[in-house]
């Protein structure tokens, strides 16, 4: 597990997702992380609805990942953390 990408669902979970969600299995391409964009830029949602919006964010990492997108997601991480603003 890295400090930052796509946040690891639970098994069961994820083969439903990825039974319902087109490119789910993508997320898969680089190791999970601790905090990821999908974390810093979609508030707490448990749907097949936003467990698709959050794999928009995950897919965009794989995509773009790089150094400086990993410190900016460090940088909203501790935003989001010292904000509450992740809190349901």
């Amino acid at each position: 597990m890295s400090l930052v990408g796509p946040r690891p669902e639970r098994p069961e979970i994820a083969r439903e997702i990825a039974r319902r969600i087109p490119l789910f299995e993508l997320r898969h391409l680089v190791p999970p992380g601790l905090t990821g964009w999908a974390q810093v830029n979609f508030s707490y949602g448990a749907s097949v609805e936003d467990a698709t919006e959050k794999t928009r964010y995950d897919l965009y990492y794989v995509k773009n990942g790089s150094i400086w997108l990993d410190l900016l997601i460090l940088m909203h991480t501790v935003r989001v953390v010292m904000l509450a603003e992740g809190s349901r």
